[in-house]
């Protein structure tokens, strides 16, 4: 074993939707991984890392960390040489009642107490931010007015705010507070990483992410009348923890890389690679909704005029060869992740 794999690393919300599988790769890899939890007591949340622990015996250490209070990081760093900064809440825009609260000060007050803990730990050298694309674009229509309508790491996200789009505003604020840091120091490096819509199969029943939510709505038949013609940036959640693993190893490594398929994935596509495995399934649908339904009764689902205008039948195209060229990246056909997404789901939800 190596100094790296000797040296411990620090996951922040290692229950997670991401986290967990992130915990998961680092010790199937040989590292000796601290991870930050809301709370120890074995749990739903906890369970699958106490089976870790039990796999891997004296690897994995779980600490309870707050991400609003200062320092509650600091004894969980200690000593270690990498950190990833995962802990964040992601809700869909119907799960958010005061956007303030609810997202943007865990993120970015979240964010400012990692980083409080990484300056006081002199054990760190390196960074590595879970973003999200939303840190680069705030509605699919911002895109369009990309270079050649391809979304690239090259751009910020300028238009959303704590009242429209609460989530990618808070995602955008975090991350450029966590550049300001790096920048202003020499002794650890930042690496971001920014995935799309993750799917993928869940380790733990409990997990609060929207991503999960938002598919859940498509398995439970909520749109068996026909799929509104909304698509997503996408990428498997096992992509998205190798791709943190190779931003922390890769000593070249640098700035900001886009994780998600080249290619959008609609809730059609979805619906049609699922049916295929399970074609009796009569909670999926079977048709592409009109596009003017949407417009008229959208607003009763809780879609604004505004976001429907911005998002509805939108596609683009994402530049992803940078997490393929500097981060070694293999993606996961959609297909393997839909279905895998779909049956962890059955599994646990009974």
């Amino acid at each position: 074993m190596d100094d790296a794999e000797r040296t411990p690393v620090l996951v922040t919300g290692g229950s997670g939707f991401v986290g967990s599988h992130l915990v998961k790769r680092l010790l199937e890899r040989g590292h000796r991984v601290r991870t930050t939890v809301r709370a120890a007591a074995d749990s739903p949340k906890t369970r699958p890392l106490r089976a870790m622990q039990a796999e891997f015996p004296d690897r994995l250490d779980l600490f309870e960390a707050d991400l609003l209070a200062e320092g509650s990081f600091d004894e969980a760093a200690q000593g270690c040489g990498t950190v990833f900064h995962v802990a964040s809440p992601f809700l869909v825009p119907e799960r958010i009642k005061d956007g303030r609260k609810d997202v943007v000060e865990p993120a970015l007050l979240g964010t400012r107490n990692v980083l409080g803990t990484i300056d006081r730990t002199p054990a760190v050298r390196r960074l590595v931010l879970t973003s999200t694309v939303g840190a680069i674009f705030g509605d699919y229509a911002d895109v369009l007015e990309m270079k050649d309508g391809i979304l690239t790491e090259e751009y910020v996200n300028t238009t959303s705010t704590v009242e429209n789009n609460p989530y990618h505003y808070a995602k955008t604020v975090a991350e450029q507070a966590a550049w300001d840091a790096a920048k202003a120091q020499d002794r650890w490096s930042m690496v971001a990483v920014n995935p799309g819509l993750i799917l993928g199969p869940s380790l733990t029943p409990a997990s609060e992410s929207g991503s999960l939510f938002l598919l859940e709505e498509l398995f439970n038949g909520y749109f068996f009348y026909g799929a509104p013609d909304f698509s997503f940036t996408t990428v498997d959640v096992r992509d998205v923890a190798d791709a943190h693993i190779a931003a922390a190893e890769n000593p070249r490594a640098h700035g900001r890389y886009i994780l998600a398929a080249p290619t959008m994935t609609s809730f059609h596509d979805m619906s049609r690679i699922l049916r295929a495995e399970y074609p009796r399934n009569l909670r999926l649908p079977r048709t592409r909704l009109p596009h003017w339904p949407v417009r008229v009764l959208g607003p009763a689902f809780g879609l604004t005029q505004d976001y429907i205008r911005k998002h509805l039948g939108i596609r683009f195209e994402v530049d992803n060869s940078r997490s393929i060229d500097e981060l070694g990246l293999t993606y996961r056909p959609i297909e393997e992740t839909v279905l895998d997404h779909y049956r962890a789901w059955r599994a646990l939800s009974g």
